[in-house]
C-alpha cells in the first residue's frame, strides 16, 4: 500500500512546491499586458500604441507559464524565475537582503550558498525581470537606428534592407515586451515573493492565517470571476519613472509587494475570498493595477535609455545614425 500510495503523496507534494504554481492566471497575466501598453505615453513609437499590439503583448504574456512541460531541463531552469520567497524583513528565505540586489546571479547564488541555500529553491523572479528589461532596452535602440535608416535618403541604397530588419525587430520586441510583462506581472502577487506562498506554512502563526491551498484560487478563480479590466485600469497609478538603476527599481518594486502579503492573509481571514464578496476581488485588482503601471514605467524607461546606445559591430552609437553622421549598415548587416 506505501509503494501504491508514494507516487500519489509526491504528486500532491509537488504541487504545493512554487515552482508549479502559476502568476496570476490567463485573465490576468492578459490584463497587466493589455493596459501597460494601452497607457503607453505619446513619445513611444507608434507600433506600441495599438489595439493589436495591445492585444498581442496580452497573448505573449502567458507564454513563460505555457511554455511550461517543454522538459526537465527546461523546466527545472526556468520556474524559479517566476518567484522569490521573501521573508517578512525583505530577506531571501532569512538569507541575503533584496536591497541591495547582488549584481548577477551568480553572485546571488554566492550569497545564498552562504546561508545554505540555492536559487532553485528560493526563486529568481527580480533576474527575471531584469533580464528582459536590458535585452528590451536593446532590441530599442536597434529598433530606433533601423527606423531613422529607413527614412535617411542618403542611405536609400540598402531601405528595403532596413525595413525588412525593422520589422523583425518590432516583431522581437514584441515578444520581449509579452516575457518582460509576465515577469513583472508575477511580481505583482504577493504570494509569488513570500516563502508563504500557498497558505501559512507550519512556522510560527501567531495570528492563526489559512494553511489553505490559497494561490490558485486567488490569482485563478477569484480573478476569472470577479475582476474587470476596467476596474484594474481605475487603480493604475501615474507614470512614475525611478531614474535609478534597474536592479534598484525591480528590487523595491518586489520588496513593495512582499508588503502585501500579511494584507492579503488578512483579507482572507476576514472571508474576503468567500465566493460573491468584494474584498478579494478588489485586492487582486489593486495587484493586478500594480503589475500593469510598473510595466508600463519600465517600458518607458527602457525606451529613453536606449537612446544612449550603441548598436551592431563594429558598433554604432545611436544618437550618431539618428543624427545621420553613420551610415549604420556594416554594423547592422556586419562585417563579422
Amino acid at each position: 500500500m506505501k509503494r501504491l500510495l508514494a507516487p500519489a503523496l509526491a504528486a500532491l507534494a509537488a504541487l504545493a512546491t512554487p515552482s508549479s504554481l502559476l502568476a496570476w492566471g490567463n485573465t490576468g497575466h492578459r490584463m497587466v499586458g493589455e493596459l501597460a501598453l494601452k497607457a503607453l505615453p505619446a513619445d513611444l513609437p507608434a507600433f506600441l500604441r495599438t489595439p493589436q499590439a495591445a492585444r498581442d503583448v496580452g497573448e505573449l504574456s502567458r507564454e513563460p507559464d505555457r511554455s511550461k512541460g517543454s522538459g526537465k531541463l527546461h523546466d527545472q531552469d526556468r520556474d524559479p524565475g517566476h518567484f522569490v520567497d521573501l521573508d517578512l524583513d525583505g530577506k531571501v528565505l532569512g538569507g541575503p537582503p533584496m536591497l541591495p540586489l547582488a549584481a548577477t546571479r551568480a553572485e546571488y547564488e554566492t550569497q545564498l550558498r552562504a546561508a545554505g541555500l540555492d536559487q532553485w529553491k528560493a526563486g529568481y523572479l527580480p533576474y527575471s525581470i531584469i533580464d528582459r528589461w536590458q535585452q528590451l532596452v536593446t532590441d530599442f535602440a536597434y529598433w530606433r537606428v533601423l527606423a531613422a535608416a529607413e527614412k535617411n535618403p542618403k542611405w536609400a541604397a540598402h531601405r528595403a534592407w532596413f525595413r525588412e530588419d525593422r520589422i523583425r525587430r518590432e516583431a522581437l520586441i514584441l515578444k520581449g515586451l509579452g516575457e518582460l510583462g509576465h515577469f513583472v506581472g508575477d511580481g505583482s502577487q504577493p504570494l509569488h515573493v513570500t516563502d508563504h506562498y500557498n497558505g501559512w506554512g507550519d512556522g510560527p502563526n501567531p495570528n492563526g492565517y489559512t494553511k489553505a491551498r490559497i494561490h490558485g484560487p486567488f490569482e485563478g478563480d477569484l480573478v476569472l470571476a470577479g475582476v474587470k479590466a476596467a476596474a484594474v485600469k481605475a487603480k493604475m497609478t501615474p507614470l512614475r519613472l525611478c531614474d535609478c538603476p534597474i536592479e534598484q527599481r525591480v528590487s523595491t518594486y518586489l520588496v513593495t509587494t512582499g508588503n502585501e502579503v500579511v494584507p492579503l492573509y488578512e483579507m482572507e481571514k476576514a472571508g474576503g475570498m468567500a465566493p460573491g464578496d468584494p474584498r478579494g476581488p478588489a485586492f487582486a485588482a489593486g495587484r493586478l493595477a500594480a503589475g500593469a503601471s510598473e510595466l508600463r514605467d519600465v517600458i518607458v524607461e527602457a525606451w529613453r535609455a536606449s537612446g544612449a546606445r550603441q548598436v551592431g559591430w563594429k558598433p554604432v552609437a545611436v544618437k550618431d545614425v539618428l543624427a545621420g553622421k553613420v551610415d549604420p549598415y556594416p554594423a547592422l548587416y556586419g562585417i563579422d
